[in-house]
């Protein structure tokens, strides 16, 4: 070998091998990160579906207790006769139609739980969800609190107005439409809690 000679090494390729290193691993990062969302709001709309079954079981049973309660006090003759029924009330009434239509919504809204766990990112089924889901909380909230009101009249009753407890005769009545108002109410809140995941799970980010 001569003093002259000058070997050579070729390094001008190993700033573009890296370059081109780091453009494949920003894909992979860009999946990874999409997959991760993905299995975030897969996991929110799971809970939105057991959430739903629980709302179901809450509505239901509003319904069919407040809907078939009724009370007739025994005497002496059958002539004379004090009964107590839900459709004697108009806000048991209104109660009883608000938590059906609930019962109704919720089965419906099933398919499309469902359609939001098979496909996480898709946002149409996911906000039709949300506005309903909205409209249900306003109707199950005012059915249960108007029937809250004459629940707690019939249990208290009111002095100023000369309305008497009527709970110490037609005991069974009363806890029967108690039980129909707490089971709206959780309905009430499961649409809370299904309104919040709906806006957590539309989020872009």
């Amino acid at each position: 070998m001569q003093s002259g000679d000058a070997t050579t090494i070729n390094v001008g390729d190993r700033s573009s091998g890296d370059h081109k290193g780091k453009a494949a691993a920003a894909p992979v990062a860009i999946k990874a990160s999409k997959h991760a969302k993905g299995g975030w709001k897969r996991g929110v709309a799971i809970f939105d579906f057991i959430l739903r079954l629980f709302a179901i079981g809450a509505a239901l049973a509003a319904t069919t207790t407040m809907g078939t309660t009724d009370q007739t006090l025994p005497f002496f003759t059958q002539f004379f006769q004090f009964q107590a029924s839900y459709d004697d009330l108009p806000a048991f009434t209104f109660f009883v139609i608000a938590n059906a239509i609930a019962s109704g919504y919720l089965v419906l809204s099933l398919p499309f739980s469902i359609v939001s766990i098979v496909r996480p990112h898709a946002t149409g089924a996911r906000l039709l969800l949300l506005i309903f889901d909205t409209v249900m909380v306003s109707l199950t909230t005012a059915g249960a609190a108007a029937a809250a009101a004459i629940v707690y009249l019939a249990h208290n009753g009111n002095s100023g107005a000369n309305w008497i407890a009527i709970c110490q005769q037609f005991d069974d009545f009363c806890q029967q439409i108690s039980g129909a108002v707490v089971a709206s109410f959780i309905a009430a809140v499961i649409f809370m809690l299904l309104v919040v995941m709906s806006g957590l799970a539309l989020r872009r980010h």
